[in-house]
């Protein structure tokens, strides 16, 4: 700096100039009032309260009642893992986390794979393909009364599919879809992936969208058709999205519940073989007869189950990507 500047710069020079002096004053922060700091704490306040005592309260409460033999209106004693011991013994529970498993093994395939594959069909913004994407949106949409009235119709032993296959010659008797345990089971996991298409289908799109297009047009230009397009494009594209459908969809179907329950009119099948966790939860944690501990020590071990799968499939996603 030149020695004109910083004389220019001096207090006395500033003071003959009429320039402000430069001060410590000028740097200091406005001061808020304790109104402004604390109003935005009190927007938030509602929903901290509803998400503390209707989620972390509740779930300290139900590990606290895991472990007593507590009823609806019994507070109940400490009882140890005496619970955790019965479930293992228990024939509903063992059909529950069959049920419950089988769901998970061959819904999550489907629910991972058809969404990406109808999204990709469907990602044009013609008209005809946004009528195609409302179209298949349209189940998420719909509650689970008028599912449950739609496929119980088409379903039934006098219902349209069996109908038409009698029409078609193609069987002489009517197929069990609602009447028998393996029939209600594959027609509910039917049902939820025609339920959860839709949904998925959109969070593909979002992804689809951020591929870029060069990368079609160069393996266009190798000679690869459609097919080794989505193979060697798509999917390395929406890896990551995949793997969040993976985990949200087998947390979903862990925790089936509708398709099941308006299949069966709540009867959970043919002697209640087709029990899932949800409903086994449901039925022993509601009622006069309620066993709130006993129900507790099921959801305390559904979380552990679900938690252990998504931490085991984000190690997958991790050395996938080293």
């Amino acid at each position: 700096m030149s020695t004109t500047a910083y004389a220019a710069d001096r207090p006395e020079a500033r003071k003959a100039s009429g320039r402000p002096e430069l001060t410590n004053a000028t740097h200091e922060k406005p001061h808020r009032s304790f109104g402004t700091i604390i109003a935005p704490y009190l927007f938030v306040l509602p929903a901290f309260v509803i998400v503390f005592v209707f989620v972390v309260l509740a779930a300290l409460n139900t590990f606290r009642l895991a472990f007593t033999d507590a009823r609806l209106l019994v507070p109940g004693k400490f009882v140890g893992f005496d619970n955790f011991i019965k479930l293992f013994h228990d024939e509903y529970f063992l059909t529950a986390l069959l049920n419950s498993t089988l769901y998970v093994i061959c819904v999550v395939p489907f629910m991972v794979i058809l969404p990406l594959i109808l999204a990709n069909l469907v990602k044009g913004n013609s008209k005809i393909m946004g009528f195609f994407r409302t179209a298949f949106y349209m189940p998420v949409v719909m509650s689970a009364v008028v599912v449950g009235m739609i496929w119980t119709n088409l379903l039934d032993s006098a219902g349209l599919v069996n109908s038409l296959l009698k029409a078609m010659k193609i069987i002489s008797k009517p197929i069990p879809f609602l009447t028998d345990r393996w029939g209600v089971l594959f027609s509910s996991m039917f049902v939820t992936i025609w339920l959860g298409l839709g949904y998925y289908m959109v969070i593909y799109l979002t992804a689809l969208a951020n591929i870029d297009e060069s990368l079609y047009e160069a393996a266009a230009l190798d000679g690869a058709g459609p097919v080794r397009q989505f193979i060697s494009v798509t999917m390395p594209g929406v890896r990551s999205t995949m793997m969040l459908i993976m985990m949200l969809s087998t947390i979903a179907a862990f925790r089936v519940f509708n398709e099941i329950y308006v299949l069966t009119n709540g009867s959970a099948g043919p002697g209640g073989m087709d029990m899932t966790m949800s409903m086994l939860i449901k039925r022993e944690g509601t009622g006069i007869q309620a066993r709130t501990g006993y129900a507790s020590a099921i959801s305390i071990v559904v979380l552990v189950i679900v938690g252990t799968l998504l931490i085991v499939q984000q190690i997958i996603q991790k050395r996938g990507e080293d």
